[in-house]
């Protein structure tokens, strides 16, 4: 691709600038190949049903409280606009869903699966139905709804499907940053990371709400435990993007040396271990505790690594000579894994290296 001309001021381009600029439109513009299509209600149900929408490893759980289910449903009853979903054509014909699973999965349960509507702001007389309770003429009216789509083209490359993916997240509450690496990065790294965020020793370490695991909270502590334990180069205090980068460029080193998944594997097991003998709460602020601060995590996690980087014999060195009750409780540490500027670089390496030093000291 042409390099962009240097800025000028609109009134100082040149035709020549001018010829590039629309150069440049052209040729990204070759990069996105998309068209609209409009579902009727019915149409969706009946796909979701047969399996011929496919839900990727990446959408997320479904999560939807009947809240917000019921609300979705009075909204398509009511006849009120309903956001695109968001679907690529994969080179076998499937249309995967990359951004609406949550909307589908409800049409098909309101239709198909008994589903019985919550408390409902507009249409209270309705609140508690289901969807055999309405007339025959208002199911049908239901079923004829439509729903406006994009498909993006197999055709279209994979830098403009990751941007689309991104730019159709941004902003909104239906993916966040674990799930969009998710489904724009799929690969041999982000399949272990799934598979490390399901273990049973590190969820029991490393506890969390259910909620909070249906977020992918998991798999954003295990990628970050990989990325920071790589090394912070080119950090700049924003970890969705070092974390972002660092996932697609790991994802081709796998591609490229598929021995690299077990030495991953190997690494955290090993610092999954010493934290399950060496601290007394794992990841939690206390024994009772069920939460992991991301802070603590990092600092604990990476820390651990490092020292035993250093001093593999610390992973069998005695509890009580590695003396972790000595400061994981005490103030400095808490201090050091506040929220206050915890993404700064400074404050990220200055908790690591806290209990890396404590842990090489023993």
């Amino acid at each position: 691709m042409a390099r962009a001309p240097k800025f000028k001021h609109p009134q100082l381009r040149t035709a020549e600038d001018l010829e590039a600029a629309e150069g440049q439109i052209v040729e990204l513009s070759k990069r996105i190949d998309f068209y609209l299509t409009e579902y009727t209600v019915e149409l969706l149900a009946n796909k979701m049903r047969a399996g011929d929408y496919v839900v990727p490893a990446y959408q997320r759980e479904f999560t939807w409280e009947d809240e917000r289910k019921s609300r979705f449903i009075e909204s398509l009853l009511l006849g009120l606009p309903i956001p695109f979903i968001f679907l690529w054509e994969t080179p076998e014909g499937l249309l995967e869903v990359v951004d609406g699973s949550q909307r589908l999965r409800t049409i098909e349960e309101f239709i198909y699966g008994g589903f019985r509507l919550g408390d409902l702001e507009q249409l209270t007389l309705c609140s508690g139905l289901s969807f055999d309770d309405l007339s025959s003429a208002r199911q049908k009216k239901f079923k004829n709804r439509s729903i406006r789509g994009i498909v993006l083209n197999e055709d279209a490359d994979e830098a403009a499907r990751l941007d689309m993916f991104d730019r159709v997240n941004t902003g909104s509450k239906i993916a966040n940053k674990a799930e969009i690496r998710r489904g724009a990065l799929a690969g041999p790294f982000l399949d272990l990371v799934i598979e490390l965020a399901r273990d049973d020793r590190f969820l029991t370490v490393a506890p969390m709400s259910d909620k909070r695991r249906k977020e992918r909270e998991a798999e954003e502590l295990v990628t970050r435990f990989f990325a920071y334990s790589d090394g912070l180069v080119g950090y700049r205090d924003r970890p969705s993007d070092f974390v972002f980068d660092y996932a697609k460029v790991t994802n081709e080193r796998f591609k490229a040396e598929p021995a690299l998944r077990a030495s991953y594997a190997e690494r955290f097991e090993r610092m999954i271990g010493f934290v399950e003998r060496a601290f007394p709460n794992g990841f939690r602020r206390s024994g009772t505790g069920q939460a992991t601060p991301r802070a603590r995590f990092e600092a604990i996690a990476i820390g651990s690594h490092a020292a035993l980087d250093v001093r593999p014999d610390l992973a069998a060195m005695p509890v009580e000579k590695l003396a972790v009750e000595s400061w994981i409780d005490g103030s400095e540490f808490s201090d050091i894994t506040g929220s206050d500027g915890a993404n700064a670089k400074a404050r990220l390496e200055g908790r690591i290296n806290f209990v890396r030093d404590w842990l090489l000291a023993a």
